[in-house]
């Protein structure tokens, strides 16, 4: 019998200004590859919607809700948001989410 595999998963939506598009995209993909060796983290993932320009989804896997609340409070994560503010069109769309079916690999 296979061990349970609890997964927490964060979703944020982040829309850029109109012609920031490609800077908001880079700071994003520096920020997925950082913090897929962040303690804890499972995987993170960076897509672009394909019927709204500009509006980038990235998820986020934790073993632990605690972890992904401590890297929130990262360096990694602190230079994300000060660097991608001016790109922003909003504030971004957080949540965190507990997975009830999902499936991971490891």
């Amino acid at each position: 019998m296979v061990d349970e595999i609890e997964i927490w998963v964060v979703a944020g939506i982040y829309q850029a200004r109109t012609g920031r598009e490609e800077d908001l995209a880079a700071i994003l993909a520096r920020y997925t590859v950082l913090t897929r060796s962040a303690d804890q983290c499972r995987n993170v993932d960076l897509v672009i919607s394909a019927a709204t320009p500009g509006r980038y989804l990235v998820i986020e896997k934790w073993v632990d809700p605690d972890a992904q609340r401590a890297h929130l409070d990262s360096d990694v994560m602190v230079t994300m948001a000060t660097e991608a503010a001016p790109m922003l069109a909003a504030p971004p769309d957080l949540d965190l989410y507990q997975a009830i079916s999902a499936y991971d690999v490891e």
